[in-house]
């Protein structure tokens, strides 16, 4: 009976610095991830851009952008990277931003969903996120303009003129969820 080899986030750190893609892995199973199309990259800068913003002003910790690596568990190894992130400064290591993965899993994850992303991609996402311990993730739909909130205490549909919040994650964060669609 063959045996299946499994990666780890260091095998996977070393094997991006190789190759120009985006890979992930799940329960130590390699995962290519598709590049994104014009209208993905726009809303996740634009994403970015507004939270790095607010972060940076308000001295919060460190906003990530999509290539960016969490180890959300091991033994086997889970890596995924968030099309946008953020790491409170009270969760950031001593010796500083690390070089390779982050060592744990962001305080906000943010997901843009692409044509080519399944429902069950998408749910099996949050649901690492969650249960690695994320407080809050963000997926945005750009087909119907809408976000989705997930927290450990429920999920929250948002569209047109509500107000998408940081929560107790990022306090006073907001924005109306048609700005960041238009």
């Amino acid at each position: 009976m063959a045996t299946k080899t499994l990666m780890t986030a260091e095998e996977l750190y070393r094997h991006t610095e190789d190759e120009a893609k985006k890979w992930e892995i799940y329960r130590g199973e390699l995962i290519r991830v598709s590049p994104s199309g014009g209208r993905h990259g726009q809303l996740t800068i634009r994403i970015g851009r507004l939270l790095e913003e607010f972060v940076s002003t308000h001295n919060l910790g460190v906003t990530c952008g999509a290539e960016t690596g969490f180890i959300l568990s091991r033994n086997p190894d889970t890596v995924r990277a968030p099309d946008v992130s953020f790491v409170s400064k009270a969760r950031i290591p001593k010796e500083g931003v690390p070089d390779g993965f982050w060592p744990f899993a962001p305080d906000l994850a943010v997901e843009v969903v692409s044509p080519s992303d399944s429902t069950q991609e998408v749910e099996a996402k949050v649901k690492d996120y969650l249960d690695s311990g994320v407080k809050l993730v963000w997926v945005f739909y750009p087909k119907t303009k809408s976000v989705t909130v997930h927290t450990q205490g429920g999920v929250q549909k948002l569209d047109g003129n509500a107000m998408l919040d940081g929560g107790e994650v990022l306090p006073g964060f907001s924005c109306k969820v048609a700005e960041l669609f238009a």
